[in-house]
């Protein structure tokens, strides 16, 4: 590993599981220190052991401004500074345009949209009161350029969340901050796992995908970190898509495994 964070302080939301957990783990690695920011209780008091003593772990919800922006006095309080924020947190209630609650649309917005707004704004401004180019990365899916089916919420939060990463950068770009997002596919995580397991979804997910594999959690850390990174010095306001070339043929009909 190199060291090309080292000297740097970043937060993760999502930051002790899946995607998350691997972007804390490869920023540790490479000198930063971690603030990993979960609402998985037991997973974030072993953040420290589990990703070595550069990496603290913080119980929030992301959703909840007053407790995120809390997240960020304190590390900024620890630490001194801010440079890097990586918005991971996120996930969805499945469900069509016509049938979703109301409730399920909710959750799934505030969850994907909601928290990656909030991130955005609580970075840039303690950027800006440091008057420091810091880097923002949004985690989004291959689903905010790609429909499927039951995903309305989903598809449209992070369809958003991109449009938030592009307006970002445009806003703050004369400030040298960056804002990127990285657009996953089908990943290997635990989030994923309950719906791979039922009979068929796999085969179905890589008829489309050329690889014909998912992605594991390390693939997509890499590409977040490089975007955060100064080998990423003039990239901003793009959306780096890391599928395995699937947005090349669209997503399956998963409504025959999941009623």
């Amino acid at each position: 590993m190199t060291e090309r964070f080292s000297g740097k302080v970043a937060i993760v939301t999502g930051g002790v599981s899946g995607i998350g957990a691997k972007i804390t783990e490869r920023l540790a690695a490479e000198g930063a220190r971690v603030v990993a920011v979960d609402i998985n209780e037991e997973l974030v008091a072993e953040a420290g052991r589990a990703y070595g003593p550069q990496v603290s772990g913080e119980r929030a919800d992301v959703t909840d401004e007053d407790a995120f922006a809390s997240v960020v006095a304190r590390t900024v309080e620890q630490h001194g500074t801010l440079d890097l924020m990586f918005n991971v947190a996120g996930g969805s209630r499945a469900g069509s345009l016509t049938e979703i609650s109301y409730e399920d649309w909710d959750f799934t917005v505030r969850l994907n949209l909601h928290s990656a707004f909030l991130g955005t704004r609580l970075a840039a401004r303690q950027f800006l009161a440091e008057g420091k180019a810091g880097a923002i990365v949004n985690v989004a899916s291959l689903n905010s350029v790609v429909p499927m089916f039951l995903g309305v919420g989903y598809t449209a939060s992070k369809a958003g969340a991109v449009m938030l990463t592009k307006q970002a950068a445009l806003e703050l770009g004369e400030h040298g901050i960056r804002v990127n997002a990285v657009s996953p596919g089908l990943v290997a995580t635990p989030l994923t796992q309950g719906l791979r397991s039922i009979p068929g979804v796999d085969e179905a997910y890589f008829e489309r995908i050329p690889f014909r594999r998912p992605a594991e959690p390390e693939e997509i850390a890499a590409a977040a970190v490089f975007l955060a990174s100064d080998d990423a010095s003039y990239i901003s306001g793009d959306n780096l898509i890391v599928d395995g070339a699937w947005a090349t043929t669209g997503y399956p009909d998963l409504r025959p495994f999941l009623g």
